[in-house]
């Protein structure tokens, strides 16, 4: 039990601490491809750094929600990359973690964030409290038909059971995870605030939305919140190697397996963080009234999976 905990903590550090440097990866790849120099790997972390060393300032009618919501955000962040298998299966939460509690956390940590960001009654943060709750009620049906179909596959919703039945088993070819894998990608731009349907690196009026929730936060609040979305674009690798490439993932009590586990685990978010840098540089970013039809296209790429999964594989 004991070596389960310490592997539960190792692997939950793992996403956390890492979290930054993944966000500085993939910054660092399309400065590469934009031909500029770029500021390095690191700097998420400096960033981080001078953020928790500065006095935050609140406003004057800010309430105790405002205040405690960067926690609960990192706290929910933190929690589900402890539900993903990342390195092994034995997962001490393995009962717990499945697909559904994994989009139950971001649910709660995006209703916090929204109704932090209209707790101040800013015009920025309304607007984007809206934006996000727009993209929320399309993304989340998405990401729903999306993770069913491994489901459907593996007979269970939980994540270690989806990985041990995908990676430990006689391989196989499902058509139906083609489709559902081009519509994780979409919903994983869609929920992380990247291009097309978000640009975090402009804080233009009219395109802001995740920016534009925590535009009042300042010093450690803003920090956390930074933290906890490099965190939340980390896990969403994490649950796409899962899913669509768990080759390299341990099996449970598998300890000698471990070094070979990190090394194939470095691999792929390195290729991630990569492949997502050159999706943002070739893709444009869409206008807000487009999203609909971008998160409608996931949906209905995720059905027809689970279509394809019925009709060709059972």
């Amino acid at each position: 039990m004991i070596q389960f905990l310490v592997s539960q903590l190792f692997q939950t550090l793992l996403v956390v601490l890492a979290a930054p440097l993944m966000l500085g990866w993939v910054n660092q790849c399309r400065a590469w491809l934009q031909n500029r120099s770029g500021p390095g790997w690191l700097q998420p972390y400096r960033a981080l750094r001078k953020l928790f060393l500065k006095d935050a300032v609140l406003a004057y009618n800010a309430s105790a929600l405002f205040r405690i919501t960067p926690y609960i955000v990192f706290g929910c962040m933190a929690l589900a990359a402890s539900i993903v298998p990342v390195l092994a299966t034995d997962l001490p939460f393995s009962p717990a973690a499945d697909v559904i509690a994994l989009v139950g956390l971001f649910a709660l940590a995006r209703v916090f964030m929204a109704l932090a960001a209209m707790d101040v009654g800013t015009a920025f943060g309304s607007m984007g409290a809206r934006r996000e709750m727009l993209i929320a009620s399309l993304a989340e049906p998405a990401l729903l038909m999306v993770v069913f179909t491994p489901s459907l596959i593996s007979g269970s919703t939980a994540l270690t059971t989806i990985v041990e039945t995908l990676a430990h088993t006689r391989l196989t070819i499902y058509p139906s995870m083609a489709f559902a894998g081009i519509a994780f990608v979409m919903v994983m731009l869609a929920e992380n605030a990247r291009i097309p349907i978000d640009n975090p690196a402009t804080h233009l009026e009219l395109t802001m939305i995740h920016e534009a929730m925590i535009l009042e936060y300042s010093a450690r609040h803003l920090a956390l919140m930074e933290w906890a979305n490099a965190i939340k674009l980390t896990i969403y690798f994490a649950v796409g190697v899962a899913l669509f490439l768990p080759w390299g993932i341990a099996q449970a009590g598998d300890w000698p397996m471990m070094p070979l586990a990190i090394v194939a685990f470095a691999a792929k978010m390195a290729a991630g963080g990569a492949g997502l840098a050159v999706l943002e540089t070739v893709s444009a970013k869409l206008r807000i009234f487009r999203a609909p039809e971008f998160l409608g296209m996931a949906f209905m790429l995720g059905v027809l999976g689970i279509l394809t999964h019925f009709l060709l594989e059972r």
